[in-house]
């Protein structure tokens, strides 16, 4: 595998790890406030999903012909980062498919330097190449599958890629219970609290 293969590879293994997370949930679920900034899991979807139009998109000058209105002057501040009643679950899964195959034409069809100008970024940074938006973009998809993962595991408890995940040692829940009482313990005894 060449390097922009295997850096699309990596990227098209976040965004699924991502989108993954909103798999079965109701529209409440998806998209319920978790953290006291609001983190939800469809929100992170859409943000994913919406930046990664401009990134493989504008950046390049291969606009995508989809209006995102909450990137719009008027928009709230983090419009981006939730998803009003308006907006279907459905409607970001589409958004998410939407972007990941425009993106993907984007960076097949060019080369890994081909230049770009990210207009958001300052002006000392703003000239990139497809590598660095490859790079930018499979750490900031990974960012927030990664946040994903403690948001799912808050709503349900599911955690790691699925049921089967390697990662994830089989404890049952009274195994989980014990393991986070240790855990808890340590911490005490550690600030010499226990």
């Amino acid at each position: 595998m060449d390097d922009k293969a295997t850096l699309l590879h990596y990227l098209r293994t976040r965004r699924a790890d991502l989108l993954g997370k909103v798999e079965g949930l109701s529209e409440y679920d998806a998209r319920r406030p978790m953290t006291p900034t609001g983190t939800n899991l469809l929100g992170l979807v859409k943000h994913v999903a919406s930046v990664e139009l401009g990134y493989f998109g504008e950046t390049f000058g291969r606009p995508n012909g989809r209006d995102l209105p909450w990137y719009a002057d008027t928009a709230e501040p983090d419009a981006d980062m939730w998803v009003p009643a308006n907006e279907s679950l459905q409607d970001i899964i589409d958004l998410h498919h939407f972007s990941a195959k425009r993106s993907d034409e984007t960076i097949e069809s060019l080369p890994l330097d081909a230049p770009g100008v990210v207009p958001w970024w300052s002006e000392d940074k703003k000239n990139v190449t497809l590598h660095q938006v490859l790079v930018h973009m499979c750490v900031e998809t990974a960012r927030h599958a990664g946040h994903a993962d403690i948001i799912r595991e808050l709503i349900d408890g599911s955690a790691g890629q699925g049921p089967n995940d390697p990662n994830i040692s089989g404890r049952n829940s009274e195994e989980w219970a014990a393991h986070r009482f240790s855990i808890e313990q340590a911490a005490l005894e550690a600030d010499g609290l226990s």
